[in-house]
């Protein structure tokens, strides 16, 4: 008997959770006009208790993510995140049926990529001492980029993600001021561009540089570190091991589908393909 009821006390208690689980899944889908599910999750997450379901959606016009977390037992809904072609086909409809209108941000204006890429790992070399010059050439804590690249930027993290990786951004939008000082401490043309006869990408807002690491933190080996100025650091990739070729072209063909093209002499630097003006 006290067996039954042990078994009985269990099976309700499996009812209930599932029940809540639903019932806070069915409240999200009634406060959002578009809620889309995101299939495939990494069984990583869900063996460390970190995910185990994930969701778009649109909320007050802000595009969100929606995480079921195990640990947390919670519901978290960071803004203006990535979102595939899948969900962008069903908003564009939603808008359609509805009449609704999203607020569109040009393509041009200079946003931070962790609002729309917030599983990107920032690290600025030029925002520290970590890099060839051992000073700080710039002040900014935020990666910026212009919009329309960002677009871009958002579908290859998706696909990193999907592969097991995430982006690492070591150098994203560069005021001219830093160029200039930039070339002031190391006037070489090959690897610092003169801002005395044009200005470095990096000013248009549609350049970075950026490597790739494993969504568990695993580091991942390629050609040479960041701002290498030996031959090891071109596309070449035939000096460099097995290993680091792989991921380096793996990074290039991800970058070169969504509309961006690589610098001959640096494997981490790639810009849009389409251009803007300097940001002055």
């Amino acid at each position: 008997m006290k067996r039954c009821l042990k078994i009985i006390i269990v099976v309700v208690l499996i009812i209930i959770g599932i029940t809540a689980l639903d019932t806070l899944q069915a409240i999200v889908f009634k406060q959002s006009p578009l809620l889309s599910r995101r299939e495939n999750i990494d069984d990583s997450f869900v063996d460390k208790g970190i995910i185990i379901d994930t969701f778009y959606c649109v909320k007050d016009q802000d595009i969100v993510t929606v995480s079921w977390h195990l640990k947390t037992a919670k519901f978290s809904c960071p803004k203006n995140i990535v979102v595939d072609n899948k969900v962008n086909d069903e908003l564009e409809n939603n808008n359609q049926s509805t009449g609704d209108s999203m607020v569109e941000i040009s393509d041009d204006e200079l946003v931070k990529i962790l609002d729309y890429i917030p599983n990107a790992i920032i690290d600025l070399k030029y925002a520290t001492t970590d890099n060839f010059t051992g000073q700080i050439i710039y002040e900014n804590s935020d990666a910026l980029l212009r919009y329309g690249t960002i677009k871009k930027l958002m579908k290859v993290q998706d696909e990193l993600n999907r592969n097991g990786y995430t982006l690492i951004i070591w150098d994203a939008y560069r005021p001219v001021a830093a160029q200039f000082k930039l070339w002031d401490i190391y006037p070489d043309s090959k690897y610092v561009s003169d801002p005395n006869k044009g200005y470095s990408s990096h000013s248009r807002g549609n350049t970075l540089d950026l490597t790739i690491i494993k969504l568990d933190g695993t580091s991942v080996e390629m050609p040479t570190g960041f701002d290498d100025f030996t031959t090891k650091a071109d596309r070449n990739y035939e000096d460099v091991s097995a290993e680091a070729k792989k991921n380096a072209e793996f990074l290039e063909n991800i970058m070169k589908t969504y509309g961006f093209k690589g610098y001959s002499g640096e494997w981490w630097h790639y810009s849009d393909e389409i251009k803007y003006d300097v940001i002055k």
